[in-house]
């Protein structure tokens, strides 16, 4: 296989970082790169690169602007590189979208290279024509988060404002409200309370606990790249593993 590609990125050093990576695959074969939105739209009509890295976050053009002017059904192939944009994140998950997160790692680069080997090897354009219109569909229309809770408790009604939770924890069919010395039990799963929550604010950190990300105080790296969380009021909580690269990225700075 010989691939073109193109990186687009208004960073010179993260575009260098992405050349090096490249090179380092025999099979592509020319590396373009574009520093703006508006060389990038001209760069993917006129080269027709195989693939493009794009960054999401550019000034005047974003890289959700360079779709829309290309046009999803004309887009190449693309993995999308973001900093720390946490709803763009989402919505790329949401639609099978490949996407790196800013510091890119080696080893999460050749996973993306690789999983869009196989999306060229298959040409399934169609395909990836719709999962872009599904995401620009998903961009344009934000989800709206709650708010406030009802809880129920001793034939009365309390209201918990969101803002006001520091953690929340499962229990078995409920979960744990922890707000200041507060402690509220509402009758919900944690997958259910979780898409219901800004991703701004709050993150998962283990299968059984979510954290208000304005609450934390320090990450202290633990065995197996866990992390030991402790929040402003003192509570010190055990990260899972497979929840990691959210605190990696809570602990880059966004520049």
């Amino acid at each position: 296989m010989r691939i073109t590609t193109l990186i687009v990125d208004d960073e010179p050093l993260a575009r260098e970082g992405l050349r090096m990576l490249l090179a380092e695959d025999a099979e592509v074969t020319a590396i373009h790169e574009a520093k703006d939105g508006r060389e990038a739209v001209a760069a993917i009509r006129t080269l027709r690169p195989d693939l493009v890295f794009l960054d999401v976050q550019m000034p005047e053009m974003d890289g959700f602007g360079v779709v829309a002017e290309v046009g999803a059904e004309r887009m190449p192939a693309v993995v999308f590189v973001t900093a720390h944009d946490r709803y763009a994140i989402q919505a790329f998950e949401i639609n099978a979208i490949d996407y790196l997160l800013k510091p890119v790692t080696g080893e999460r680069f050749r996973q993306a290279l690789a999983r869009a080997k196989e999306r060229l090897d298959a040409k399934p354009a169609e395909g990836a024509s719709r999962q872009i219109l599904s995401l620009l569909e998903t961009i344009a229309s934000p989800p709206r988060y709650l708010k406030r809770l009802a809880v129920r408790s001793a034939g009365k009604t309390v209201f918990v404002d969101v803002s006001e939770i520091d953690w929340i924890e499962a229990a078995e069919n409920y979960v744990q409200l922890h707000a200041g010395r507060a402690g509220h039990l509402i009758h919900v799963t944690m997958n259910t309370l979780e898409k219901s929550l800004d991703p701004e604010t709050f993150v998962r950190i283990h299968r059984s606990v979510i954290v208000n990300v304005q609450r934390i105080k320090e990450l202290q790296p633990a065995l197996h790249g866990e992390y030991v969380i402790t929040l402003a009021n003192g509570v010190r909580l055990q990260s899972g593993r497979a929840y990691n690269a959210r605190l990696r990225a809570l602990a880059e700075n966004p520049f």
